[in-house]
């Protein structure tokens, strides 16, 4: 199982940006796939989770409105629009392969895989 972010970059604040989550090694179908991001000197909390095995999406609070969540089965990629974004949007931002059926959609330890992650900056 890998997992590859990509995307990441400076903007203004109220910009946009479009992350990439290349999956390798399993097919979409087989984990949820989960969005994270860490700020510096923070530790890591949950953005958005999707499973293309029943189509669910979920997103925390703090980006809801403003960040889409989606798949391409057959690209095998899993994507994170990001819009309006703000200054504490910033930080590094990691894709995670994790279990299809849980109760807190957005707790890292339901993620066993990670792949590296992709810089993020938003100026103000």
């Amino acid at each position: 199982v890998q997992l590859q972010a990509s995307g990441g970059g400076l903007v203004q604040a109220g910009g946009s940006l479009r992350l990439s989550c290349k999956a390798s090694g399993f097919t979409l179908d087989d984990y949820a796939i989960g969005w994270f991001r860490q700020a510096p000197g923070k530790g890591a909390e949950g953005v958005s989770r999707i499973s293309t095995s029943d189509g669910s999406t979920y997103y925390a609070d703090f980006v809801k409105d403003r960040f889409t969540v989606s798949a391409d089965n057959a690209k095998n990629t899993v994507y994170l629009q990001m819009n309006s974004l703000k200054p504490e949007d910033t930080g590094v931002y990691y894709c995670a392969a994790g279990h299809i059926l849980t109760i807190n959609p957005l707790h890292s330890p339901e993620y066993p895989y990670w792949g590296p992650g992709t810089l993020v900056t938003v100026s103000s």
